[in-house]
């Protein structure tokens, strides 16, 4: 499961003082654990020829940690876990992504949109704090809004990130071809995370000590549908290197739906992720900041944010669900800060200018699943050079961002 908050950051509620945020961290994160299986069945069928062919143990590099959902593992440590049960299974009813194919011409975004008439197709699930996927439809594509807030921003969100992807890069939802956006909202009993299972959105209200809903927050949306772009494109495996940096991307797009919905340029931006989802209780002003890893939040329960802004500081940890799959919502912070280095030094619209070349990167064929920072740092220079040319002030942008955070040395 790919969700928002990271497991370390649940970990930590769940094991401070006891109360209704330390049951909702535990019950968060064994959901979270439950819904891993369920993932990479649906991520097997996109259709890559390198997808897996069947489940594979949790343990798997290509598994993403049981409870890594938008709240990193080290936030998830700190919040207070009731036995699990089996997740009921998804209704065949619903239009979803299975079988679907990646977009067969990666590396061809240009400011051109999807052909003319084309749009999102949303339909949002109301869950009612239950587990059972979807939940009730609540309002289908083009529908009157609900006058629940949590549906209406997550129809309102999914399509912002359809938009980026569609104005920015003349891609048709995350696999390229119309798929399907499904979002389920109300999701469990203070569910305090967001994440991607491989098919769809789904959403919690959250715990209402440390976090509010996580429908208000188009960041987030678009980091959540971006691990989807992901699994149809490079495949990236959810441990380590590759792992931080199949998170950092879904940042870095995350970010740019924000900054695309509000018409901002990157100088503009705050270049934070999941603003506004604390509460008042938090020392802290979002989950992540690319400007400036490590300096998000500083609490007395999630502890402080233990990103690291270079490879000087890269956290090396154990390859286990413990330990974040080897911190990939941590380390992530390297790749982040470079994004914002070279979106700020193009200057202008991200989508534009970094994010364009970022994009191809991801898209255009050749990155390896288990590329580490430099391998995507390559090929970051590679799109550059496409696009711009060898001597251009893009890739010389874009080298430098990646010198300064030291995934590059020397000449680039």
């Amino acid at each position: 499961m790919h969700g928002i908050v990271p497991p370390h950051l649940l970990r930590r509620i769940a094991d401070g003082p006891t109360g209704q945020s330390a049951d909702a961290a535990r019950r968060t994160l064994a959901l979270g654990a439950r819904t891993t299986a369920t993932r990479e069945v649906r991520a097997a069928r996109t259709g890559r020829t390198d997808a897996p062919t069947g489940t594979r143990p949790q343990s798997s590099p290509d598994a993403p940690s049981a409870s890594a959902g938008l709240l990193p593992p080290h936030i998830a440590q700190r919040l207070p876990r009731p036995d699990p049960a089996a997740r009921p299974a998804v209704p065949d009813g619903r239009a979803a992504a299975a079988g679907t194919t990646p977009s067969t011409a990666p590396g061809a975004a240009t400011s051109a949109v999807p052909e003319a008439g084309l749009g999102p197709r949303r339909s949002i699930h109301d869950a009612a704090g239950g587990t059972a996927l979807p939940g009730r439809l609540v309002r289908a594509e083009g529908a009157d809004p609900t006058g629940d807030p949590s549906a209406d921003e997550a129809y309102d969100g999914l399509g912002a990130t359809w938009e980026l992807y569609a104005r920015a890069f003349g891609r048709d939802s995350l696999d390229g071809a119309g798929m399907e956006l499904v979002a389920s909202v109300h999701y469990g009993q203070d569910f305090a995370n967001a994440y991607w299972d491989g098919e769809q959105m789904v959403f919690g209200d959250g715990d209402g000590v440390y976090f509010t809903s996580f429908t208000g927050a188009v960041d987030v949306i678009g980091h959540e549908l971006t691990h989807g772009v992901v699994q149809h494109t490079a495949g990236l495996i959810y441990l380590a290197q590759p792992g931080a940096l199949h998170e950092s991307i879904a940042d870095c797009f995350g970010a740019m739906t924000a900054q695309h919905q509000r018409g901002q340029r990157a100088e503009e931006a705050d270049w934070l992720i999941g603003a506004g989802l604390f509460t008042d209780a938090v020392q802290g002003v979002a989950l992540r900041s690319m400007k400036a890893p490590g300096t998000a939040y500083d609490d007395p329960v999630l502890g402080k944010d233990p990103q690291p802004d270079s490879m000087a500081h890269y956290a090396d940890l154990p390859h286990d669900a413990e330990n974040d799959n080897g911190g990939v919502h941590i380390n992530s912070g390297i790749p982040n800060r470079a994004f914002y280095l070279a979106a700020t030094g193009i200057g202008g619209r991200t989508e534009e200018g970094a994010g364009l070349l970022w994009y191809d990167a991801l898209t255009r064929g050749g990155l390896p699943r288990d590329a580490d920072f430099a391998t995507f740092a390559a090929a970051t220079l590679a799109a550059a050079e496409a696009r711009h040319g060898a001597d251009s002030a893009e890739r010389a942008a874009v080298a430098e961002a990646w010198r300064t955070v030291g995934v590059l040395e020397g000449e680039a």
